[in-house]
């Protein structure tokens, strides 16, 4: 019998779903945010739980189990120096998953995955900065061009008169 042996298949080889799914949990610590399928979601979900609440250890052993697993050296130093301070008085669920609906092609259900309390006001800033810069750019292209319009709109007033 086969009790309790149910984790996502995903409709892959065990080798490249076990692959994917380190991918995924590196790409997640290191953004902080993943877009992907539903069902790809619960599945990271569950690997980077554990990683985090392995990581919260804080010792040697633990650091070499997450480097077995997450693929970036750089991203186990952000889990190992901010990461598991955010989440220490936190006993699990740390991962929220947020439905966007469903992709164009395949109508498959797409989701965010989430770190829990992540920084949302770095995110607001650097996008406000963002528009910003965009605004200003085009702003500057208008102004050249507006002189060549007042030309234009001269030209017909005197025309007109």
């Amino acid at each position: 019998m086969r009790h309790q042996a149910h984790h996502g298949r995903l409709g892959v080889q065990p080798a490249h779903r076990r692959a994917m799914i380190r991918n995924m949990v590196t790409s997640l610590f290191k953004h902080e945010r993943v877009k992907t399928t539903k069902g790809r979601a619960k599945e990271v979900r569950r690997y980077a739980e554990k990683m985090i609440t392995v990581a919260k250890k804080e010792t040697l052993a633990s650091k070499r189990h997450v480097l077995g697993f997450v693929r970036e050296r750089e991203v186990v130093n952000k889990l190992f120096q901010t990461l598991i301070y955010r989440y220490a008085e936190r006993k699990g669920g740390y991962t929220r998953i947020l439905k966007l609906g469903n992709r164009k092609g395949d109508g498959a259900d797409m989701v965010f995955l989430e770190l829990v309390d992540r920084p949302l006001e770095e995110k607001l800033t650097e996008s406000k900065t963002e528009k910003k810069e965009k605004a200003e750019a085009p702003s500057s292209a208008s102004s050249e061009t507006q002189p060549g319009k007042k030309k234009k709109q001269s030209k017909e007033a005197k025309a007109t008169t």
